[in-house]
């Protein structure tokens, strides 16, 4: 079907209003028939003609609306997908955000592991690991339990695997008690000499030189033990090892 335009239209109304009066003149109808006719005619045409350019106007006023609700449903299609997008991007910014937290918080975690921490060790702040302080609760958690012979072997590996610890000092001291407590007298004498001889500043120290002193009476050797306690006196006269030297002096004599 060929489309109809407003200029098509009036076209076709002119061309049909001409050719009612020749028709009229041709004999058909008389004078005032034929004017009453077109006249009629004339009306209906306009008549038609204003109902076509309505439908005309409708159509177009409706084509229109179609093809701006198809546009505003592609705006919204369009607006669904960048909120979609929007959402994804969020989500990842959620998720990288979590990542990174966990991140430095096992970051930490692991630095907690193996960052030294100050502790107050035989009256002094030392920087002691964690590594190094579970090796020397769990030694000393032996002695505590009187599992002496499992308190040498700990207090030993402790000073094989940290032997510039700061419990280095305590766990020797140890060590010459656990030696003492098992009845080997000359294994704890060696263990507190190295007490004496490498930690003398060692609030332990005093406290060694008795040990070794009450092994060498033991071990019937007077004169190394008398030797011992005077040394104790003289070196730490201010300590309470040496308050208990001067009585077991007087009592070797």
């Amino acid at each position: 079907m060929i489309p109809f335009s407003k200029s098509r239209l009036a076209a076709a109304c002119f061309t049909l209003a001409a050719w009612m009066p020749m028709q009229a003149n041709a004999g058909l109808l008389d004078d005032e028939e034929a004017r009453k006719a077109i006249v009629e005619l004339r009306a209906k045409v306009e008549a038609m003609a204003k109902e076509m350019n309505a439908r005309i106007d409708t159509k177009a006023d409706k084509s229109a609306a179609l093809n701006m609700v198809s546009q505003q449903e592609q705006m919204m299609a369009e607006i669904a997908k960048l909120r979609g997008q929007v959402e994804i991007l969020s989500n990842e910014i959620v998720t990288a955000q979590k990542r990174q937290k966990d991140f430095y918080a096992d970051l930490d975690a692991r630095m907690k592991k193996v960052e030294p921490r100050q502790v107050t060790v035989d009256g002094k702040e030392a920087a002691v690991t964690p590594a190094e302080q579970r090796a020397y609760d769990t030694a000393m958690s032996y002695f505590k339990e009187r599992d002496y012979k499992g308190a040498s072997a700990n207090l030993g590996e402790f000073l094989k695997a940290f032997p510039d610890s700061a419990f280095a000092p305590v766990a020797q001291y140890w060590l010459g008690n656990a030696w003492y407590a098992l009845g080997d007298c000359k294994r704890a004498i060696t263990a507190q000499e190295i007490v004496v001889m490498n930690y003398r500043d060692s609030t332990k120290a005093p406290d060694a030189m008795l040990n070794i002193a009450t092994c060498q009476a033991l071990l019937k050797d007077k004169v190394k033990a008398k030797k011992t306690l005077t040394d104790l006196i003289t070196v730490y006269p201010d300590s309470a090892a040496a308050a208990t030297a001067k009585e077991q002096l007087a009592a070797l004599k």
